[in-house]
């Protein structure tokens, strides 16, 4: 499978695209949409210099693509029950965002792949925190995640 058009639509929306490099909530150094450019925050390190002048919204959605493709293997990799395109969707969103291993070792993925396609929603709906803080904008993404996962 890969991800659809209003999946990668979601990752965008719940990223925002920012130009130039910021500290995401967890404080680490990000740009685009959310692409991680390494751990800890904006300090001039050598692996800032590509986006020192900031990058364009289209450099922004290939590095996109190049992101969620791993996160697509992960999803691939590690869930073991057929997936609908919207639950697909949903679970590379959530990949993307909290990264694979965090999946891996997720009461979310284990009552997935236990065939508990109802228990999903609300196993996302816990992972709102960043940085240690309940945030609005994860509680909205897990619940446009939720909603996706159990669309038809």
């Amino acid at each position: 499978m890969q991800i659809s058009n209003a999946g990668l639509n979601l990752i965008k929306t719940d990223e925002g695209f920012k130009p130039h490099l910021y500290d995401c909530p967890a404080n680490d150094a990000t740009i685009g949409y959310g692409h991680l450019v390494h751990h800890g925050p904006v300090c001039g390190a050598a692996s800032e210099a590509p986006f020192a002048g900031g990058i364009t919204e289209e450099q922004g959605s290939a590095l996109l693509i190049e992101d969620v493709a791993y996160a697509e293997h992960s999803v691939a990799h590690l869930v073991m029950v057929p997936l609908s395109q919207g639950q697909y969707d949903a679970l590379v969103s959530f990949t993307y965002n909290e990264g694979a291993g965090r999946l891996q070792t997720s009461t979310l993925l284990e009552v997935l792949n236990a065939g508990n396609y109802g228990a999903v929603p609300s196993e996302l709906l816990k992972w709102e925190f960043g940085g240690g803080k309940k945030l609005a904008g994860m509680v909205a993404r897990r619940e446009a995640e939720a909603a996706l996962f159990t669309a038809a």
